[in-house]
This record gives structure tokens, C-alpha cells and sequence, in this order.
């Protein structure tokens, strides 16, 4: 059983700093869009402003990080990851006990966590690549994505019964201890890691922070991979403020039952997850790529038709269920195949060059989805991102391009 196989103590206490986060995020799952709706009064224009500037500006700010990511010991660094997203986030309930919350704040604090949470991915990419065999790192993989979905599950209900118990900030405090006990989580880690070597005296060199898309880019198949994934990611996430916009506001939805809409289909992302190892075993990856990732992008329409009452609610669930259980299935497969054909020196700028293209691209998409809201309506931007995302199965890889041979060639390239 693919559940049951051991990685070994130290793999347990990454992926329990893992878990922690996860369920802790899931807590605050749209926190601030929410905050922003039912705090601030924020129109559609702003709450896709918050969910595109921010993390616009963290990808900004994790572009020179990367190099420095790449060439020094990874656990400090998520460690100090951590603590920057605690420190952030902490500032929100703090502001708004004194009555001074306000919209500029949120967005800084948006993008100072996509900024650390590039450079933790990054790192932690690298670390695991370092601490388990490449046989493991599929298992590795889908066990943090069975994490991520179930925490999701389970978070935003208990997230929304103590919005309306305790107020709309409680989740934001839930979330930032999350982050801190990950920290500890990670300290907890025994082990001497090595730090990486260079023979380069500067090595975070102007050329060095465009390596990442360089090897990107010049490997068919994660060039395949990296343009479908970022235009799939950008538009299924611009759908994220608009459905709080049309849910909460249009159409009367109480915070409980948005926050559970969302929730109750993640456990959706248990299956995928689950059958990641297997089904690869059985039908090989590039069917994976070709088959689920087409089927992950073709619910997304559904969401325009959303009405009222129990029926929407139900329309709701039902298309991010079935664009879940294809998402959990397709995203560890591609997160082992892109450590598999990324030589170790280049990980964690390629990881990074990754995180901030589909960073990038959920800003640009997300904002001009808030745009075309204000200009129409919100169900009409939906229609829209659902209608651009059915053409982007044409931009996954043939099977030449995800040929076994790639990872003897990534590993020449070091």
C-alpha cells in the first residue's frame, strides 16, 4: 500500500510541519478575501486586486531569492520562511483589534506570504529531493498532496463556524500559529545537512535568476507542462474571487456554507492522491498528463450556471469536486516529474521560476477577471475563464516530449 510505505523519521517530521501548515492555512482558507468583503466592504475590482497584486508582488520579490535559496542549507531557510508568514500574518488581528485594518495592509501582507511561501516551496523541493530515494519521491508527493486536499476538507467548515462564533479575523490568528509550529516542526528535523557547493565566487549572479526558465524552457516536456499548468492554475484561481463576489454577496450565501461549498469536495483530492502511484504503474505518466489533465480543465463552465439556494450550492460542489479528484491525481505526478528532470543544482531556481510563472499568471488572469466582472457581471467572467480553459489541453505534452530518457539528460546538464 502506497499509504503505508516508510520514508524514514525525518520525511515524517517534513511532512508533519507540513500537515500542520496545511491545516492551518485550510482554517483561513480566503481569508482575505473575505475580510476584505465582509470587514472592509471591498467591490469585486478590490477583492481580485487582493488576490492578484499580492501575490504579483510576492513573485516580484522571490525572483532574486531564488539563486540565494539555491546555494545555502534549505531547512534554515523554510524555517525562516515560516516565521516571516507568522510574523505577517499575526498583524492582521492585531491591526484589527485597534481598529486600524485596511486594504493596503492586506495586500502587503498578500504578497509578503507569496513571496516566503515561493522560497519555502522551493527549498522544501529541494530538501526532499536530498532526503528520500527517487523511487519514493511519487509516494513522497501524493502523500503532501493527500495532506493539502484533506486539510482543505476539513478546515474551511471549522474556519466558518468560528468566523460566526468568534468573529471574521480567528482563522487569520489559526493560520499564522500553523505557520509557526511548522517552524518547530522543521527545527525538530535531526541530521547534518550539507550546504550546497559553487565554484562560482558570486553566485547570485544576474544570469543566475533566470536559470530556473532557462532549464524550463529548454526541456520539451516541462516547457509543455509549465505553460499548461500556468494557464489551467491562473484561471481556475481567478474563478476563486469572483465566486466569493457572486456566492456571498449576489446571491446571499451565508460565510458557513460558502466556506463548506469549497470544503466538502476536497475530500475528492483523498482519491486522486491515493491513486496517483497506482494509476501511473498501470497506464504510464504521459496518459496521466494527456488524459487527466484534459479532464481537470472541462468542469470549470459549470460554475457559471451557479443559482440560489440548495441547487447552486450542490452545482457548486459537484464541478470542484470532479476538477479536484483530477487535480490531486495530475499535481503529484507532475511535481515528481519535474524533480525527476531537474538536475539537484538547479532545484530550487527551477522550483522557484515555476512557483512565480503560475504566480504571475493567476495575478494577471485574476485581476483581468475582476475587471471584466466590474465591467459585466461576475457570472459572465466565470463563463469566460471556463471558456479559455477548455483550449489549454492543447498545450499538453505529446509523448516524445515526456520521454524516459530526460532525466539522463537533465542529469548531463550538471
Amino acid at each position: 500500500m502506497v499509504g503505508r510505505r516508510p520514508l524514514g523519521r525525518q520525511f515524517g517530521w517534513l511532512w508533519a510541519a507540513y500537515a500542520v501548515s496545511a491545516y492551518g492555512s485550510g482554517l483561513g482558507f480566503g481569508a482575505l478575501p473575505l475580510i476584505a468583503v465582509l470587514v472592509l466592504h471591498a467591490g469585486p475590482a478590490e477583492v481580485s486586486a487582493l488576490s492578484a497584486v499580492g501575490p504579483a508582488v510576492g513573485a516580484l520579490i522571490a525572483v532574486p531569492l531564488a539563486p540565494w535559496v539555491e546555494f545555502r542549507r534549505k531547512r534554515p531557510i523554510m524555517i525562516t520562511m515560516d516565521l516571516a508568514r507568522f510574523a505577517a500574518m499575526a498583524t492582521i488581528p492585531v491591526a484589527y483589534a485597534f481598529g486600524r485594518l485596511g486594504f493596503v495592509q492586506l495586500l502587503v501582507i498578500s504578497a509578503v506570504v507569496a513571496a516566503a511561501k515561493i522560497a519555502f516551496n522551493a527549498a522544501s523541493g529541494a530538501y526532499l529531493k536530498a532526503l528520500v530515494r527517487p523511487d519514493d519521491l511519487l509516494v513522497a508527493n501524493a502523500r503532501f498532496e493527500s495532506t493539502n486536499w484533506s486539510s482543505i476538507a476539513v478546515g474551511p467548515p471549522l474556519g466558518g463556524a468560528a468566523i460566526g462564533l468568534f468573529g471574521p479575523v480567528i482563522t487569520v490568528v489559526a493560520d499564522a500559529l500553523s505557520y509557526l509550529l511548522s517552524a518547530l516542526g522543521i527545527t525538530a528535523i535531526r541530521g547534518h545537512e550539507e550546504a550546497p557547493r559553487t565554484t562560482d565566487r558570486s553566485p547570485v549572479r544576474a544570469g543566475a535568476l533566470l536559470d530556473g526558465w532557462r532549464h524550463i524552457m529548454g526541456a520539451p516536456g516541462l516547457r509543455a507542462l509549465y505553460l499548461n499548468n500556468m494557464l489551467v492554475s491562473g484561471l481556475i484561481m481567478a474563478t476563486e474571487p469572483l465566486l466569493a463576489v457572486l456566492l456571498l454577496r449576489q446571491l446571499g450565501f451565508p460565510p458557513w456554507q460558502y466556506a463548506f461549498a469549497f470544503a466538502a469536495p476536497c475530500l475528492g483530492g483523498l482519491i486522486g492522491s491515493r491513486l496517483a502511484h497506482r494509476v501511473v504503474a498501470r497506464y504510464g505518466r504521459h496518459r496521466v498528463f494527456r488524459t487527466v489533465g484534459t479532464l481537470r480543465a472541462i468542469w470549470l463552465i459549470g460554475l457559471a450556471f451557479v443559482r440560489p439556494g440548495v441547487v447552486g450550492l450542490v452545482t457548486v460542489m459537484a464541478v470542484e469536486l470532479a476538477i479536484i479528484i483530477n487535480m490531486s491525481l495530475y499535481t503529484p505526478v507532475l511535481a515528481t516529474y519535474r524533480l525527476e528532470h531537474t538536475p539537484q543544482h538547479l532545484v530550487a531556481r527551477t522550483l522557484s521560476a515555476w512557483s512565480i510563472g503560475q504566480q504571475a499568471s493567476i495575478a494577471v488572469l485574476t485581476a483581468l477577471g475582476g475587471l471584466l466582472a466590474d465591467v459585466t457581471s461576475p457570472r459572465t467572467a466565470l463563463t469566460v475563464a471556463g471558456l479559455l480553459i477548455l483550449t489549454t489541453p492543447l498545450l499538453l505534452p505529446r509523448r516524445d516530449q515526456t520521454s524516459q530518457h530526460e532525466p539522463e539528460l537533465a542529469r548531463s546538464h550538471s
